[in-house]
């Protein structure tokens, strides 16, 4: 069935039907917001659950009373985890605080969802087991994709736990026979397909790569260093040449081992972050490059898959996928000896 009014949807999710899952978010994730309710869409064919945020609040309703009566209903509340949630102060003191407290009642089923590096796990949250795989924020995934399908794969079992506890927890209740006031006409029948493509300008698209260069020098610089602190007789070496291009190396017992150069821009090669083997301030040469795409939704990094023999192009990496596929490469010589 494609459309429920808010009165049906409440009867159905009370009888055990559908799971109510409620979105807890700030909107500087929309976006990634967005993406998660696309990996969920398989759920909500099946009629396992049916979703909710701030976005379907109808025109002159009132936005706190209609989070706070959808928040105190539902099965499932997912945090969407990153710097914006912990600074606001609604969705952190008011929607976490009461997630946590139906949680703890065993009234609903709370599950973190750490969408970007912050530091959570000393929120009151932090001692449940938060998804994707570890904690580790979607957006350092090499494949977000596969971060969202860990997401689905949590809610889909939570809502299995849900349904075979509901039974004895409270018996069915028909909403439309209590005395809850009628719906307004804003909250009658609707689509829940109201997602709109999303623009991005060169400008976004220039800033995220620059965003993902500067990630990627940091990313070796760290990395070199720790490899060398493993294992001893193995150095790591990075040299920042200009703002556009950096130099790493790794030397066994004095020996270099593997070199490489990733830089910016290029004369031949357009706007991509560009990897070439050995060391060369040329910028008409390359053995891989990643350039910035983007769907109706968001802004990721595929590569040419001139290393990987198109294994890796048709995927949407992140600033940390992209880093690890260079990273790899120049390592590799030193993992096959």
């Amino acid at each position: 069935m494609a459309f429920w009014s808010n009165q049906r949807r409440h009867k159905v999710l009370y009888e055990g039907i559908l799971a109510g899952v409620f979105f807890s978010y700030s909107h500087a994730d929309e976006a990634l917001r967005d993406q998660l309710e696309k990996q969920l869409s398989m759920l909500k064919r099946q009629g396992v659950i049916d979703t909710w945020h701030d976005r379907r609040i109808g025109a002159g309703q009132e936005i706190a009373q209609a989070i706070d009566e959808q928040i105190n209903r539902d099965d499932i509340i997912l945090l969407l985890v990153s710097a914006d949630f912990l600074a606001s102060n609604y969705c952190y003191d008011i929607e976490m605080k009461r997630a946590m407290e139906r949680h703890e009642a065993g009234e609903a089923i709370v599950i973190p969802i750490i969408l970007r590096a912050c530091d959570w796990h000393h929120a009151p949250f932090g001692k449940l087991n938060a998804v994707p795989r570890d904690g580790k924020p979607i957006t350092q995934w090499a494949d977000i994709d596969e971060a969202f399908l860990q997401v689905a794969k949590a809610v889909r079992e939570a809502a299995a736990r849900r349904n075979k506890a509901a039974p004895s927890q409270a018996p069915a209740i028909d909403i439309s026979a209590t005395s809850q006031p009628a719906p307004r006409p804003a909250e009658g029948p609707r689509s829940s397909n109201l997602r709109l493509a999303k623009s991005f300008t060169q400008r976004d698209k220039d800033r995220f790569q620059e965003e993902a260069f500067e990630f990627m020098a940091r990313f070796f610089e760290n990395s070199l260093t720790e490899l060398a602190e493993r294992n001893p007789g193995i150095e790591g070496v990075f040299r920042r040449v200009d703002a556009n291009r950096f130099f790493a190396t790794l030397y066994r017992d004095g020996k270099d081992i593997a070199k490489a150069t990733i830089y910016m821009g290029g004369d031949s090669f357009g706007r991509g972050i560009n990897y070439v083997q050995g060391h060369t301030t040329a910028s008409n040469t390359i053995n891989e490059s990643v350039n910035v795409e983007a769907d109706d939704q968001t802004i990721y990094l595929t590569t040419m898959g001139m290393m990987h023999f198109g294994g890796q192009n048709e995927k949407k990496l992140s600033h940390e996928g992209a880093a690890e596929l260079y990273w790899e490469n120049l390592i590799r010589p030193l993992q096959e000896r």
